[in-house]
Parts: structure tokens; C-alpha cells; sequence
């Protein structure tokens, strides 16, 4: 009772905000940017919990409960894709797509960064966002559905359905702005919630370094980089750089681009990025120890764990008192809704302002904000509909798993599907002149198929030639950047209207840009 009363305080809490905001989102501007009004310490607490989701608290930790230490690879690659995200990429998006026509979306830059006349650009970069964004979302209510079925012993539908009304809720009323003082809140709690799961079980064994050493007794390899920990065997190098290319996922995430977009000057980029770095190397550290402790701990108690991914969860409800635990399992709900919000909300702007808007003309500004809602509900249904077809009942290794029911798995389809197809035109497109239209258009859909083809059918002949056995981001992004390159190549030039304009904003200054 105690925990339900919590959650129900906590989501209460949630839709307050939305309701608050929902007086503010009275403009596209607003509702999509916040108006580029967002404070240094706004944006970057709400880029990072955003980015980081339930995959913090639950995909990641799985992985590592499974495999031990060689799956933090991953967390390296994050680690400094965040930092190169944020430092080459943010005070240049910020200046270009407010002098670029005031762009509000990642397809409306891409569009007026080429002079898209005809729209093609947007189409293509909508369909794309929407499509990577439902395997995306989809893995945020998995995760729902995973919380609430543990913690209450609710069917995993009655779950499932309970966290899309609380999400679509406040996503709902508030826009950008409801969704990024929310993430503010839910990333200030993941932090806490997940710093203190393993400094909790160190101080039971006595410290760091005899926890370390403990755990090395019961198996040596669940610290080693290059030992799969629960095979005993060497992983290979096509599992390094693959685990290393999700860094590459950033320069191609519209929702947390958009965040880029939003500072009010963008002079507080630096700020912003020293505080997101902060969060980031603490939280990932944190989430990695949670697994690896997690594993020695609960193996030390006797205590089974039906699904890797629920060891947060599990370990939270055996160390601490209900109320505690209530609260800090309410940071698991924080850091599913932290991301759901923001994917939910990007998928309408894809929507309604670079499709509906492009076919309706004569819209209104408040037509489109309510289309912009309804997409909110329909991509959340779409989402949900598509998390019921996961096998909640499955066996509990990874590989008696569902794709649709492990967590880690949509959030790596989506993650590459959104580094491949806009990773390196968002690049490109910011920092060489010479790319232009055509090779926008072939560079997109070279990384967006490259993804679904090699994840759904090249990988299968991984057992038969290793080289397929790689992450899809990785050969989508590369061959994404060289067609870029050579289409943009073989083809006219951009015109002097847009180099011109390009030059502009190597020269525009920050205090100008605030000035208007």
C-alpha cells in the first residue's frame, strides 16, 4: 500500500507539471522548443534523462548482470559520444537552426538547410523518426509493464496500460516544456537512485574494495573488460567496436538535438555540457556496479532473478525500507517516462509539422498544436499495442526473449536506426558546405534501410561470417557519411544562397542572436 501511495504522489506530482505548462504551450514554438527559452541546467539534466531512459536502470544493468564487466563497453561508447555530442554539435545546431528560417524540428532544418522546396527531406525524415521512435517508445513501456508487474503483482497488460495514460498524460497537456522540467525532476532522482543501490552494498561488505574482492572470488571474470563473465570465454572484437559504436547514436537523436535547440544562449552550451558530462559518468558508472555488485549480492542471499533486467528493482526491494524503496523505485518510472515523453513529442512534431502541415497549408497554429496531441495518443496506442506482442511469460536467458520483450534489444534497433539515418547528415550538414540536397536525401535513405536490412536479415549469417554479427549503426552510419560524400560530389553544387548563408553562420555572433 505504502508504494502505490508513492507512485500515485509521484505521478500526481508529474501532471501537476503538465497542467502548469499547458498555459505556456500556446504556440508551436512553444510546445515543440519551449520557445528557446530553457535554462543551461534544464537542458542538460533533460538531455540526459531523456537519452538515457529505462535502459539505464534496467537494459544496461541486464546486460551486465548477464556478462559481466565486457558489456560496459557499451557505457564507454556513451560515455563519449555524449561529450563529442555536446561539444561539436550543440552551439552549432543552436545558432544554424535559429538562422536557418527558425527551424523548430530536425526535418524543418534539414528542409530549409536545402532548400527543400517540395518537401521531400521532410517526408523522409518524418517517416524515419516515426518509425524508429514506435520500436523506441515500445521498449520505454516494456520497461513500464516490467516495473509495475514486479513491484504489484499487476497482470503485465493492466501495467503496461497504467504507464501510456500516465505518460501520454502530461506529454499531453504541456509540450516541450512540461517534458523537459520533468525530465529535470525524474534525472535528479535516477541519479540519486542509482548511486545509492551499490554504495549500499558496498558498505554491507565492508567497503569497495572488499566487495571487489569478494565478488572475484566467486568468479574472477565478472570485472574483466575482454571476459564474457558468465561463459568464461574472450569476447571479440567485432563485440568492442560494436559496444563502442553506440556513441556514434548521438549527433542523430532528435530528441536530444532538439534540447540543443532550445538553450536560450548559446553561450551556456559549455555549461550545460559540463553538468550533462557530470550526470552521465556518474550514472553510468553507477548503473554498471548496480549489475556487477547486484549479481554478487544477490547471489550471496540466494535469491533467483527470473529477468536480468529487473535486478535494480529486485535489489531495491531487498536493501531498503518500503517507503525508501517505494521512492527510489519511482526513479525507474522516472527514467521510462524521462524518455517516452520526449520520443512521443518529437514523433507529433515529425507529424504535424513536417507532414500534416506541408499537406494542409491553411492550418492554424492551434489546429496544429491539437494534431500534435493526437499524435501524442495515437504513436503511445501504436507503441503499446506493439509492447503487448512481447512474450512477458518467456524463458530467463536473453535468448528465450522476444526482441519485442527485452528492453536492450528495441532500444539498440532504435539507437542505430537514428545514429545511421541522421548521425551523419546532421554532421555534414552543419560543418561542410559542400553537402547538398541530393546527397541529404540519398545519405538518409541509405542509413535508414541499411539499418532494417542488416538487423533483420544480414545479421542471421553471423554464425556463418562474424563480420554481420556487427552493430547496424556502425555500417549504416559509414555508409550513410560516404554516400553523403559522394553524391553531394557527382552532383550540382548548392547554390550561393546557401553556401552564403552557411558562411553567415560561421560569423553570427552569439550576443546577436540573443539581441533578436
Amino acid at each position: 500500500m505504502t508504494t502505490i501511495v508513492v507512485f500515485i504522489l509521484y505521478l500526481l506530482m508529474m501532471l501537476g507539471i503538465g497542467f502548469y505548462f499547458s498555459k505556456k504551450a500556446n504556440s508551436l514554438n512553444s510546445y515543440y522548443l519551449g520557445n528557446r527559452g530553457m535554462n543551461k541546467w534544464v537542458v542538460a539534466m533533460s538531455a540526459q534523462a531523456s537519452d538515457m531512459s529505462g535502459w539505464l536502470l534496467m537494459g544496461l544493468p541486464g546486460a551486465i548482470y548477464l556478462s559481466g564487466f565486457s558489456e560496459a563497453w557499451i557505457a564507454v561508447g556513451l560515455g563519449v559520444g555524449t561529450y563529442l555530442n555536446w561539444k561539436i554539435v550543440g552551439k552549432r545546431l543552436r545558432k544554424y537552426t535559429h538562422f536557418c528560417k527558425d527551424s523548430i524540428t530536425l526535418p524543418d532544418f534539414f528542409s530549409n538547410r536545402f532548400r527543400d522546396e517540395k518537401g521531400i527531406l521532410r517526408f523522409i525524415a518524418a517517416f524515419f523518426i516515426l518509425a524508429f521512435f514506435l520500436f523506441y517508445t515500445t521498449s520505454g513501456f516494456v520497461s513500464c509493464a516490467k516495473l509495475f508487474s514486479t513491484i504489484f503483482d499487476w497482470s503485465y497488460s493492466t501495467s503496461l496500460w497504467i504507464g501510456v495514460v500516465v505518460v501520454v498524460g502530461y506529454t499531453f497537456m504541456g509540450g516541450f516544456m512540461a517534458v523537459s522540467w520533468t525530465d529535470f525532476v525524474q534525472g535528479i532522482m535516477m541519479l540519486i537512485a542509482v548511486m545509492l543501490v551499490p554504495a549500499i552494498i558496498c558498505s554491507l561488505n565492508g567497503g569497495f574494495a572488499p566487495t571487489i574482492d569478494a565478488m572475484n572470488s566467486v568468479n574472477p571474470y565478472l570485472m574483466n573488460l575482454f571476459t564474457n563473465a558468465s561463459t568464461g570465454k574472450a569476447i571479440t572484437m567485432i563485440s568492442i567496436v560494436s559496444s563502442l559504436a553506440w556513441g556514434l547514436g548521438y549527433f542523430g537523436m532528435p530528441h536530444i538535438l532538439v534540447r540543443f535547440m532550445s538553450i536560450k544562449d548559446p553561450k551556456d552550451i559549455v555549461h550545460s555540457r559540463r553538468i550533462a558530462m557530470t550526470w552521465v559518468i556518474l550514472s553510468l558508472g553507477a548503473s554498471v556496479l548496480i549489475a556487477i555488485f547486484g549479481r554478487y549480492y544477490l547471489m550471496q542471499n540466494g535469491i533467483t532473478l527470473d529477468d536480468p533486467e529487473k535486478v535494480f528493482i529486485v535489489l531495491v526491494q531487498h536493501l531498503f525500507p518500503t517507503v525508501i524503496a517505494a521512492i527510489l523505485l519511482a526513479a525507474v518510472l522516472a527514467a521510462i517516462m524521462s524518455t517516452a515523453d520526449s520520443q512521443l513529442l518529437v514523433s507529433a512534431s515529425a507529424f504535424s509539422n513536417d507532414i500534416y502541415k506541408k499537406i494542409r497549408k491553411k492550418a492554424s497554429n492551434n489546429e496544429l498544436m491539437w494534431i500534435s496531441r493526437i499524435v501524442v495518443i495515437v504513436i503511445a496506442v501504436l507503441a503499446a499495442l506493439l509492447a503487448m506482442m512481447g512474450n512477458p511469460e518467456a524463458a530467463t536467458a536473453q535468448k528465450g526473449k522476444s526482441f519485442l520483450d527485452v528492453v536492450m534489444s528495441l532500444v539498440s534497433f532504435a539507437w542505430g536506426g537514428f545514429g545511421a539515418t541522421f548521425g551523419p547528415l546532421v554532421l555534414l550538414a552543419l560543418f561542410w558546405k559542400r553537402t547538398n540536397f541530393a546527397g541529404a536525401v540519398a545519405g538518409m535513405l541509405v542509413g535508414g534501410i541499411t539499418t532494417f536490412v542488416w538487423k533483420f536479415y544480414l545479421s542471421s549469417f553471423a554464425s556463418s561470417y562474424a563480420i554481420f554479427g556487427i552493430y547496424e549503426l556502425l555500417p549504416g552510419f559509414v555508409l550513410s557519411f560516404v554516400t553523403i560524400v559522394a553524391v553531394s560530389l557527382c552532383t550540382k553544387a548548392p547554390s550561393k544562397e546557401i553556401t552564403d548563408e552557411f558562411d553567415a553562420v560561421e560569423n553570427f555572433k552569439f550576443s546577436d542572436l540573443i539581441k533578436q
